[in-house]
């Protein structure tokens, strides 16, 4: 840092000078003295100067919301990402918070990032396959035996076994968003593999869409007969590299599984158990964002003025003249590099994506992290803090 160099340069000055005074040295001149002392005081108010260092301690608040790139503003926006910090005096993160807001029908703001629900089972309900949305046929969800009220639907999974020993479990499958079901009682072989409870089966039922926002569109149940819900991995599988099922595969049992969720066996049964749920994966939008700011806390703000490395051309490509990230019609986005950046797929980035972004601790988790909008909320708080300013902000897609 230039005051530091600058401090070093000072003292040196300032010692030789008190060196040749006390020294009585015959040599030197009162013409060279006065000289040595003039260039003294210069550097020492250089010194001073350079050592009215700036105080950021503070708690600074940023945003990024969904419609900025249409010209949609803070105040009408209907989703934002907020990012609290709070500063020492020499720039260090000493807390730090992300939250995914989202505005209700009835003008209420709530947390995507809020992880509690209520939920209850009804065992008396089959679950049957959604209708999925085609050419001939609108989208209508099937019959479910959960009944779950929650902020978001993220990465969530619910497990309850009655008196009579019959296992109910859900699991939102990232890549489709669906919630898919399993109702085994007593008798079922709970040593049957996940690769045998495909779809076709009957075993595995998606009961739910739980998001329209899913990559992988379904038209047709018939044409994924074969398919358990670790068979629409993309870039990732999301479900078991990390958290509550982590370690596990399509050849691990649905009796492993279960036991994930707290489930417990007795000769091969499940015992009664009250429900219990959560999220896959490091935990939803919550995990998500706790992870980007427990990463955060103890970084120096000047040092970290991205989330992203916007200096890695694959990325920089994809930044337009008005400094939005991926803002191109489809003809002209660098799809690779909005893609590599923008969306994370599964707990950690991978491959490109993960040499463009800082690494979180555990990483991202979900199947859609659009890790460009973090970031936007993360800058905007700097400059608040007055550590970058607003044209350095790179805006992402949202």
């Amino acid at each position: 840092m230039k005051w530091k160099a600058l401090k070093v340069v000072s003292l040196a000055v300032l010692l030789s000078v008190a060196a040749a005074c006390s020294s009585g040295e015959e040599t030197a001149t009162e013409e060279e003295t006065n000289t040595n002392e003039e260039v003294a005081n210069e550097e020492t108010n250089e010194e001073s100067t350079s050592e009215e260092a700036v105080d950021y301690s503070g708690t600074y608040v940023g945003y990024s919301w969904r419609g900025e790139a249409g010209g949609t503003t803070l105040e009408d926006a209907e989703q934002k990402i907020e990012t609290t910090l709070t500063l020492d005096a020499d720039g260090v993160i000493t807390d730090a918070k992300m939250d995914f807001l989202r505005l209700t029908d009835d003008g209420e703001w709530v947390m995507r990032n809020d992880g509690s629900a209520n939920v209850s089972v009804d065992f008396s309900v089959t679950p049957t396959l959604t209708t999925p949305n085609n050419d001939s046929q609108d989208y209508a969800a099937g019959d479910s035996m959960f009944d779950i009220e929650t902020v978001d639907m993220m990465a969530f999974y619910a497990a309850e076994v009655n008196a009579d020993g019959t296992a109910a479990l859900a699991i939102v499958e990232p890549y489709t968003r669906h919630q898919f079901e399993y109702k085994l009682d007593s008798d079922f072989d709970f040593s049957t593999p996940m690769k045998d409870m495909t779809i076709g089966s009957g075993l595995a039922v998606p009961t739910t869409r739980v998001s329209s926002s899913n990559m992988t569109k379904i038209t047709d149940w018939e044409e994924h007969d074969g398919k358990n819900i670790l068979d629409f991995t993309v870039f990732g599988n999301v479900l078991t590299d990390r958290g509550v099922f982590e370690g596990l595969d399509e050849n691990s049992t649905m009796q492993e599984f279960l036991e994930r969720t707290g489930v417990t066996f007795e000769d091969g049964v499940p015992t009664e158990m009250a429900l219990t749920y959560g999220r896959t994966g490091i935990g939803g939008w919550e995990g998500n964002l706790t992870s980007i700011a427990q990463y955060l806390i103890g970084q120096n703000a000047k040092e970290v003025t991205s989330l992203i490395d916007w200096d890695n051309s694959r990325y920089a490509n994809g930044i337009d003249e008005e400094n939005f990230f991926g803002n191109f019609s489809s003809a002209d986005a660098p799809s690779g590099a909005t893609r590599s950046a923008q969306i994370s797929f599964g707990d950690g980035m991978s491959g490109a994506t993960r040499s463009a972004q800082i690494s979180f601790g555990d990483g991202m988790s979900g199947a859609t992290v659009r890790i460009s909008r973090e970031s936007t909320s993360y800058q905007r708080a700097l400059v608040e803090a007055g550590i970058i300013d607003e044209e350095d902000v790179i805006k992402g897609r949202f």
